[in-house]
């Protein structure tokens, strides 16, 4: 065992004369060992204390981080966007001349209040004009100085009062002798001249007779007064959250502990702050209490937005704090509204507002579009307005599902290709059906697609230039599917229509099909995860827990502070967007009422009629019914299988079909046949039997009877379940 250095040893003597010392410090060694750190920036490479100024010491400059950081925008963003720019000046333009009209209107009032005032103010100016030429403001002083015998005092101020009574005396002369004889000119002036002088003197006097607590014009605009947003606000905000991470760190370090990496500014209609949460604290954590945080800092819940910023760390927060709480302003009016034309569905569809006022935009193609909340806060208006958008595009098709059964897309009947509403099987049914037939579009589009040369089609997809090709039949193909969870939980359809689904979700994104799917209820059976993954645009109002939040919005949204568990009652119509952008942004959909939907249409359908693109439901023909009756089919089939034959081929089952009922299934196929019987679970197989016509065996795909009974049994037990 080696002996330790001379510098280590323990020196005993001196320990015992230290303790023996009554001024002796003791010193806790665990604290002192906890509070020392070697610094490698130290150039003595030294021990350093963790609250030495050594150790707080910033980073030195680096070019490293210099072009790590971020540069502020040389204007502010209302002045970048030509849209923002246009609306700034609109507001202004605006502001300006309903205060004009305002006070105009009010002309004859103000007039009133000037000369009911004029007296007194006419008496106020005399008295103060006479106040002033015989100098009563020092008549105190003077009289002070007498009482305290202090002649030298008196006399001084005495002369001083006769000198500005004298001179003071000559100017008022002087201008009171103009004064008349300017009046006596008045007779000799224009007929304006004599009207304007004595309102003039009006004027001057009702202004000088206006009671301190009545102003002569009435306020235009109200603008309520907000308090500036302070760092200590928003400290003191966070500190009482109830967040251990929060509070410790601000126990042991006061406001050091809430970081702002920039100075909080003005953001539109209000503040706007980014902050740097505590080691080990989230935004998520910060989100969740939106309520608490909005007390802190004495605000309505509705001026109170606080957001994650997951692309920098969790624990970046940026809380905007409104003027004014967004339920209660105005909502802005749909841009498109505005304009008396078309719309190119190529172009972004303004979708909503953030809380800042600024409209938000969504782009159609190459996407589609998942909205979802519970019942009531604004679903179906959300819906509604891509579809609009997507109306006044008078070569973009439209086919409308309301599963809900409401109208809430009624407006959109008389534009669409294909519409059914009701929550009925045979609607349903129609659902089911229009899947198919866009499973069948997207392989004819992708033949056609494959087909064009490259240099008309170099990304093998749709374009907004073979949009408008109507020989290609590659136009936009928009479809609504509303209250969706109907259809995907329906126990005939609801499987083979999710399957479907996902296939047209996953290959029309570049084949110019959108589909804009909306639900109450995203669980697993009701909005199958294939759909749900591959929706590249989601909008997310009101829902009430974690897993309905990242169905819609994807996994990890709800961990990394993306919640829109956190609106409120009122916040109808509020949610997150994803994908529109790359962050996730608070927007307030564009509300459009019945009424001015049906205005919209009206204009698209005029539109459509122009060019001759209106077909389908929209001029009357009735989309292709199923092959088979389903209402009847199963039993039809145990009709002409006799319980004595267990199998039977698919070609002998639609002969004898047809011959049952030729006009229910004279054109059936054997296509047909199994693409009616796989939503009761029953798929073709192969099927030993004889060929009538030959007598020789073979197999065929065909049917079990017993398949068909069982599936008639299910069928009934439900039907008897829906009667009880």
């Amino acid at each position: 065992m080696t002996s330790p250095r001379d510098d280590d040893r323990f020196d005993w003597h001196a320990a015992e004369r230290d303790l023996n010392n009554p001024d002796a410090e003791v010193v806790d060694l665990d604290a002192a060992r906890a509070a020392r750190t070697t610094n490698p920036d130290d150039e003595d490479g030294r021990p350093v204390l963790v609250d030495s100024p050594a150790a707080q010491r910033p980073p030195r400059f680096t070019l490293a981080a210099v072009r790590t950081g971020q540069r502020r925008p040389i204007l502010p963003a209302w002045l970048r966007s030509r849209s923002e720019l246009a609306d700034a000046m609109r507001w202004a333009v605006g502001h300006l001349l309903h205060t004009t009209a305002y006070h105009l209107t009010r002309l004859p009032k103000y007039a009133g209040k000037l000369v009911l005032r004029a007296p007194g103010g006419a008496r106020r100016l005399a008295s103060g004009a006479t106040r002033w030429v015989f100098d009563w403001e020092g008549e105190r002083l003077r009289q002070s100085t007498s009482e305290t015998r202090d002649g030298e005092l008196y006399l001084k101020l005495s002369r001083q009062r006769d000198r500005r009574v004298r001179w003071r005396g000559i100017v008022a002369t002087f201008t009171l002798a103009l004064s008349l004889i300017g009046g006596a000119a008045m007779a000799w002036a224009p007929m304006w001249a004599q009207w304007a002088v004595p309102a003039l003197l009006v004027t001057l006097c009702g202004l000088a007779g206006q009671p301190a607590d009545k102003p002569l014009l009435d306020t235009a605009v109200v603008v309520p007064r907000v308090a500036r947003l302070t760092s200590d606000v928003v400290v003191r905000a966070l500190a009482v959250l109830g967040i251990a991470g929060i509070s410790q760190a601000i126990a042991k370090q006061g406001s050091r502990a809430i970081a702002f990496t920039a100075p909080i500014t003005r953001d539109g209609p209000g503040w706007r702050a980014d902050i740097d949460l505590p080691p080990g604290v989230t935004a998520g954590d910060v989100i969740e209490r939106r309520d608490r945080l909005a007390a802190g800092l004495t605000r309505p819940l509705g001026c109170v937005w606080p957001e994650g910023q997951p692309e920098v760390h969790p624990g970046r927060l940026l809380l905007w704090v409104g003027d004014q709480d967004m339920a209660a302003t105005p909502p802005k009016p749909w841009p498109l509204l505005k304009s008396t034309g078309g719309f190119d569905l190529g172009r972004a569809v303004p979708f909503g507002t953030d809380p800042r006022g600024r409209v938000i935009s969504i782009e159609m193609p190459y996407t589609n579009l998942l909205i979802g909340s519970i019942p009531g806060y604004g679903k179906t208006a959300a819906t509604q307005v891509p579809m609009l958008a997507a109306a006044l595009d008078p070569y973009a098709e439209l086919w409308c599902f309301d599963f809900k059964g409401t109208g809430g897309l009624d407006p959109l009947e008389k534009v669409s290709a294909r519409y059914a509403s009701g929550q009925d099987d045979d609607t349903a049914e129609q659902g089911l059906l229009a899947l198919r037939e866009l499973r069948k579009e997207c392989q004819r589009r992708a033949a056609v697609i494959k087909g064009l040369p490259k240099t008309v089609c170099p990304d093998n997809k749709v374009t907004p230039e073979l949009a408008r090709r109507k020989k290609l039949g590659l136009h936009w193909l928009v479809v609504a599917l509303d209250e969706v969870q109907e259809l995907f939980s329906h126990a005939e359809f609801g499987k083979e229509a999710g399957e479907l689904a996902e296939k047209v979700i996953k290959l029309g994104r570049a084949l110019g099909v959108i589909l804009v799917v909306a639900t109450q209820r995203p669980d697993a059976k009701s909005l199958p995860t294939g759909v749900s993954a591959n929706a590249g645009t989601r909008f997310c109002l009101r829902v009430m827990g974690q897993i309905e939040n990242d169905m819609i919005l994807g996994t990890s949204a709800y961990k990394n502070g993306i919640r829109a568990t956190m609106f409120a009652k009122k916040d109808k119509g509020v949610g997150y967007l994803v994908g529109a952008a790359d962050d996730a942004q608070i927007v307030r959909t564009f509300y459009v009422d019945g009424p001015t939907a049906e205005k919209i249409t009206d204009r698209a359908r005029a539109l459509r009629e122009a060019v001759g693109t209106l077909t389908g439901h929209a001029i009357g023909q009735a989309a292709p019914t199923p092959a088979a009756r389903r209402d009847t089919l199963l039993d039809d089939i145990l009709t002409v299988v006799p319980a004595t034959e267990a199998k039977v081929w698919a070609e002998t089952l639609t002969e004898r079909l047809a011959d049952l009922n030729p006009e229910a299934y004279g054109d059936l196929t054997r296509d047909q046949l199994t693409a009616a019987l796989k939503p009761y679970g029953i798929t073709t197989g192969q099927v030993w039997g004889t060929d009538p016509t030959t007598g020789k065996g073979a197999n065929r795909r065909g049917v079990e009877r017993q398949h068909i009974t069982d599936a008639v049994a299910d069928r009934n037990k439900r039907r008897g379940d829906k009667a009880a």
